[in-house]
């Protein structure tokens, strides 16, 4: 875990240590750097971390204060690291169906940015929530820059590795949302009907340099999934 992560899972703490609620004003941020022993960047990173995560929020010259937080066993929709963090008060697992080395589908090869003759690994898993089927997923990772992978890996949390093991910086991702009815195979896996409703969601993630890495397509199990969005600003 870097630096700044600890230090955000730190306040974090302090916040449900003290029950402070939605408005409660947090030390400053001079305060926080001479209590962590660490740079004005470090604590801001920190800040900006738990800000995306709608713990806190900042208004320039009065501080740093508690954002209410999210309601239990929501999934955030615009998260760009996956859905772990949205659900870490539960158990979730992962069931891997498929993983290889294989040659991009063309619409993966458009998404990621790729030829068709470069190597992808591709990967087929059901996440599952306290045992119950949440969501079927088919990614497809560029080899090129996602260099390896293995089950043990893919039954974790994937985005952890990639940041923690691989020391790559995840920026952001484009989302699509598509209601239908699950087919077959998809009603199998969820442990469904044929023909019962289905949100999924395929979404494009790039590193913070632009580049695509992982495009992914996910069918939820509606019985399970409750979806949340945090908004930091609005234009009017």
């Amino acid at each position: 875990m870097l630096k700044y992560q600890h230090i955000a899972n730190e306040i974090e703490k302090y916040i449900e240590d003290h029950a402070l609620k939605q408005g409660d004003k947090l030390p400053v941020l001079e305060k926080l750097m001479t209590q962590f022993g660490v740079s004005k960047s470090t604590v801001t990173k920190s800040l900006d971390l738990l800000e995306k995560k709608g713990v806190v929020f900042q208004v320039r010259g009065s501080g740093i204060f508690v954002r209410k937080h999210k309601r239990k066993g929501y999934i955030n929709l615009l998260a760009s690291q996956g859905f772990k963090n949205s659900l870490e008060e539960f158990q979730l697992t992962s069931e891997v169906l498929q993983l290889k080395v294989t040659k991009p589908t063309q619409e993966a090869a458009v998404n990621l940015n790729v030829e068709l003759n470069q190597d992808v690994y591709y990967v087929k898993r059901i996440r599952y929530i306290h045992g119950q089927p949440l969501s079927l997923e088919e990614s497809y990772f560029n080899k090129a820059i996602i260099t390896y992978l293995n089950k043990e890996i893919v039954a974790e949390s994937i985005f952890n590795y990639i940041t923690e093991g691989l020391g790559l910086k995840i920026g952001f991702s484009d989302t699509f949302l598509h209601i239908g009815k699950l087919n077959e195979e998809e009603a199998k896996y969820l442990e469904l009907e044929k023909d019962e409703p289905k949100l999924e969601m395929e979404s494009v993630f790039h590193l913070n340099n632009g580049q695509p890495f992982d495009f992914s397509k996910v069918t939820y199990n509606y019985q399970q999934s409750q979806f949340f969005v945090q908004a930091s600003s609005y234009s009017l």
